[in-house]
């Protein structure tokens, strides 16, 4: 589904923003993978650990609705993975803050129900410009791998060739999180993980053939919301749930960070890359980027 940007939006600028969200990778493992598109992206800006804070639970909900809306879960309001008795209302995520206050082209896709349908206490992404869910076939590995396929596909042809030309995008990518509750983190996870590097090799290629690319600045973002336990499964607190990540690179990213990095941060950085002064009343918890 999706409902194209009003002609009436801000005249489009040379900034860009692309966040890409791979939920449940676990950051003790990615040195033992072949991931060349990540490695690249974190070698151009940076990749850091991100600790879920204590009063955050480790599940999708809370942490995605925290990624990007920019503030904790005393403010948004979302604890489980049922979305329900959130307060995006008041404090939504920054593709609709972006396109309600600032009249920005913006768009979401991905295929986690409570993230984009109004199920599940959802959704999320509530007014992108343009919005896109495509839903798995059946709840497996083999079936979200499928999908993200398509979400990526999806992606592929908005940021580069679609009239929609979105100044800031979130794609979510979600087998790998699927295969460790399946499989556990075992080869099978190791190679999802594999698979969704080369989908944002995929990405990142749809953005360098635009015919406008010479002339524009882009902020790519790629974070986790968290981790999993060896058998597959998070939720607690052990060091191997609460353990995040974000990686950027883009002309506001000055390498490695001085100081620990919070999942609040990448909202606040999306609205530096775009050269926005949040509003105070937003009362954002994050900082961006170094």
């Amino acid at each position: 589904m999706s409902n194209a940007a009003s002609s009436t939006l801000w005249p489009a600028g040379p900034r860009r923003v692309l966040v890409v969200g791979i939920d449940g990778v676990r950051l003790d493992l990615l040195p033992e993978l072949h991931t060349p598109h990540l490695d690249a992206l974190a070698a151009e800006g940076f990749l850091a650990p991100v600790e879920v804070d204590e009063v955050t639970p480790t599940m999708s909900g809370p942490c995605w609705a925290t990624i990007t809306t920019g503030v904790g879960v005393a403010k948004h309001g979302v604890l489980g993975n049922h979305l329900g008795g959130h307060r995006l209302d008041v404090f939504p995520e920054f593709t609709t803050r972006l396109a309600a206050v600032h009249r920005r082209r913006t768009f979401a896709v991905g295929g986690w129900e409570p993230l984009f349908l109004a199920r599940s206490g959802g959704p999320l992404f509530a007014a992108p410009g343009r919005l896109s869910y495509i839903a798995p076939l059946a709840d497996t590995p083999e079936a979200w791998e499928v999908c993200d396929a398509r979400v990526t596909a999806e992606a592929e042809y908005v940021l580069r060739d679609s009239e929609d030309d979105p100044q800031a995008s979130f794609v979510y990518l979600g087998a790998v999180d699927e295969t460790a509750h399946f499989l556990g983190c075992g080869a099978q996870y190791r190679a999802s993980i594999e698979t969704a590097d080369r989908h944002l090799g995929r990405l990142l290629a749809a953005v360098k053939a635009r015919p406008t690319y010479a002339e524009e600045q882009w902020t790519v973002i790629v974070v986790t919301d968290h981790g999993h336990v060896d058998q597959g499964g998070h939720g607690g607190r052990s060091e191997l749930e609460r353990t995040a990540w974000i990686a950027a690179t883009g002309p506001e990213v000055s390498g490695p960070q001085s100081r620990p990095l919070h999942h609040t941060d990448v909202a606040a950085h999306v609205y530096r890359a775009l050269e926005i002064t949040p509003d105070p009343h937003w009362t954002l918890d994050g900082q961006p980027f170094n």
